[in-house]
């Protein structure tokens, strides 16, 4: 079965810095070899911008004076991610410069020419074309020594090598969600379900750890667009519902029945609001819960945004239920790191397949469903007031990424990431998405550690495995991390 793909919003964006680190005492030594250096830093320069991040070339800095000149310049140009190409030997004084100046995650590449040197027709030359590792280990220890954290590093060789090719593509994409995490705004809407404690999160805290700013909004400022909606905005919405999900006869569940014509002509006229409210205050993301008063048109409104929310999130906008804030950052990583990013939780345990069903009643990233999601009209919302469609589809089977961020004693931020499989069994047909997730052998010691580590009850849920690329960023971030390996 072809699950359709919903096109992104926005374009993916990271501004990426390549500098180039040398010994000026070769330059005059061997003719070329600047030149050389020159060339091995644009293809680096060119697989980065393969990758779809915007790159910012600079010059290969080789005595202390010149990173000092060099350095104002990659300050101003407000970078992602910065690459230090160790395109031949350098002194670490070039390095000592950066490291100890720039507010930027650094990664050394070393990107040699050759898979192997030609040993029966080596040359000094050709050995320090090839030398991009050795000032590795001196550059990493003069980072410990600035009281830095010493850089990761990419190595590998030029053509042909797909763990390296692997590494940049990863860190590209950690630079399209470090982007914006420090750009972005995430907005708030309404108030926290009465009363989930873990749910509460203090908005400056979120600017102090991940620099994007949190506009707090107003649901009548979505009620604005609801009603400004027109009859050809609306048509057009209900169009896309209608050639992207199927609507199924209900099976087993009470509340269920089939998606009604009055359920999805809101659903569609709620989608033509949320995007209005989108564009209007310039969204990143949104968390939101409001209840308002029972039989309102507010309360139609504000209870009917499912179907928007996860076409919105599979199009790489981030939306929360439960004004689950911390989540929304989880869902944004996930989707820049290209591994979708739904909002779950654990549902029953299946004691005889050893899985538990992970999902929720929305919003999810419909483009990591397995098949043509469904809609369903449900009669009643559970713990929670209202009624409307709702969105059920499995995850792709195969291997799967959760990732919730929790907060401490002190309000500290803190990620719990696990990895774990997608497999391929029955879900409930109750209008809601749900997965069968096996994490090991034992799903009854899984889930007591990862209880223990301090989560939220909401995670995100990705495909791949990607809890490297979690931890990296958590490092970057300066947050604190555990990973609840299987067993």
């Amino acid at each position: 079965m072809t699950t359709p793909h919903i096109s992104r919003r926005n374009p993916l964006h990271a501004r990426i810095g390549i500098i180039g680190v040398g010994h000026h005492t070769y330059w005059d030594q061997f003719e070329g070899l600047l030149d050389e250096m020159y060339r091995k830093m644009k293809v680096l320069g060119d697989r980065v911008t393969a990758n779809g991040a915007e790159v910012e070339m600079f010059s290969v800095v080789d005595t202390a004076t010149a990173a000092y000149d060099e350095l104002p310049k990659v300050q101003a140009a407000d970078l992602d991610l910065l690459f230090v190409d160790m395109v031949t030997y350098a002194t670490s004084s070039t390095f000592g410069v950066l490291i100890r100046n720039l507010n930027v995650p650094i990664v050394l590449v070393a990107l040699q020419p050759l898979k192997a040197m030609d040993y029966v027709n080596g040359s000094t030359y050709m050995q320090l074309c090839n030398d991009d590792f050795c000032s590795v280990p001196e550059f990493t220890g003069v980072a410990i020594r600035m009281g830095k954290k010493p850089p990761p590093v990419i190595l590998g060789h030029e053509e042909g090598d797909p763990v390296a090719d692997a590494e940049i593509s990863r860190w590209c994409n950690i630079a399209k969600a470090l982007h914006d995490l420090r750009r972005g705004r995430f907005g708030l809407m309404g108030h926290v379900l009465e009363s989930m404690l873990d749910m509460h999160t203090d908005p400056t805290a979120v600017t102090a750890t991940f620099g994007c700013h949190i506009p707090l909004i107003e649901p009548h400022d979505l009620m604005r667009h609801f009603e400004a909606a027109t009859g050809a905005q609306i048509a057009e919405k209900l169009k896309e519902i209608e050639g992207f999900f199927d609507f199924p006869d209900p099976i087993s569940d009470p509340i269920t029945r089939k998606a009604t014509p009055e359920d999805l002509q809101m659903a569609a006229k709620t989608m033509v609001a949320l995007e209005g409210l989108i564009d209007e205050k310039n969204l990143t993301g949104l968390a939101y819960y409001y209840e308002a008063d029972e039989g309102s048109q507010m309360r139609k409104l504000v209870t009917n945004l499912i179907v928007g929310n996860s076409l919105l999130t599979g199009a790489g906008f981030p939306m929360c239920g439960e004004f689950d804030i911390k989540t929304c950052l989880a869902m944004l990583i996930m989707d820049r790191l290209g591994i979708g990013g739904s909002f779950a939780e654990f549902h029953p345990v299946d004691f005889a397949q050893d899985t538990i069903l992970v999902g929720h009643d929305g919003p999810h990233h419909i483009n990591i469903a397995d098949g043509r999601p469904v809609l369903r009209s449900l009669i009643k919302y559970h713990g929670k007031p209202g009624s409307g469609v709702g969105v059920e589809f499995k995850i792709k089977t195969g291997p799967i990424t959760m990732l919730s961020i929790g907060q401490n004693a002190v309000g500290g931020f803190k990620f719990v990431i696990a990895e774990g499989q997608s497999e391929d069994f029955p879900i409930p047909p109750t209008g809601n998405t749900n997965t069968h997730g096996r994490f090991g052998k034992d799903v009854r010691k899984f889930l007591c550690d990862w209880a223990a580590e301090g989560p939220t009850h909401h995670f995100a849920l990705g495909i791949g495995h990607h809890a490297e690329d979690l931890v990296r960023i958590a490092e970057i971030l300066d947050i604190e991390y555990a990973v609840v390996r299987e067993e």
